[in-house]
């Protein structure tokens, strides 16, 4: 009797575990990948009925050597306003992990979100907007990428050189 009663307890753990596991909220992430160098925005809109499902949006683009990466997001959607927390905006190198993780600006009723990069090395770089979904009402976020290209040290010393020469030539004619 007593072994009856533990494999009928156990077997209801086990139901119990695994309907457990089904109530979870769900995982509504994307992976998108943004064309830039220049500025793009981006974005992900929820359908209804996605209250407590959280999601981690990736955007996946390349950059240059000294180029920098400035980014912002901000959350909009829901009948109050409050149909997402964002809950953080990132920078990874696919190759060798998390670069930086961006600042919150505002929460509460719209979360707003930046970030802007040092120079970075050329390679293949993410953008992570992560967060959940709270409210069944429609509900998204939206923001702008932009890539900008910093010039190398030998840009600036062909300009410096071209100044120095204009200089001498206006000079070399002021004294003819």
């Amino acid at each position: 009797m007593k072994t009856a009663k533990r494999i009928v307890s156990a077997v209801a753990f086990a139901t119990a575990s695994l309907l457990a596991q089904g109530a979870m909220a769900a995982d509504v992430s994307t992976e998108t990948a943004l064309s830039l160098p220049g500025a793009t925005t981006y974005g992900h809109a929820f359908n209804i009925d996605n209250a407590t499902n959280s999601f981690a949006d990736r955007y996946t683009f390349s950059v240059g050597a000294g180029g920098m990466v400035t980014a912002d997001v901000f959350s909009l959607g829901g009948t109050d306003l409050t149909g997402l927390d964002i809950l953080g905006l990132s920078l990874f190198n696919t190759s060798t992990g998390l670069v930086l993780k961006g600042t919150q600006l505002s929460t509460g009723t719209i979360d707003i979100w930046s970030l802007k990069s040092a120079a970075l090395a050329a390679g293949d770089y993410l953008l992570l907007v992560s967060g959940t979904v709270l409210s069944n009402d429609l509900a998204g976020y939206s923001g702008t990428a932009t890539v900008t290209a910093v010039p190398e040290p030998a840009t600036y010393g062909m300009l410096l050189g071209g100044l120095g020469l204009i200089g001498a030539v206006a000079a070399r004619r002021r004294k003819v």
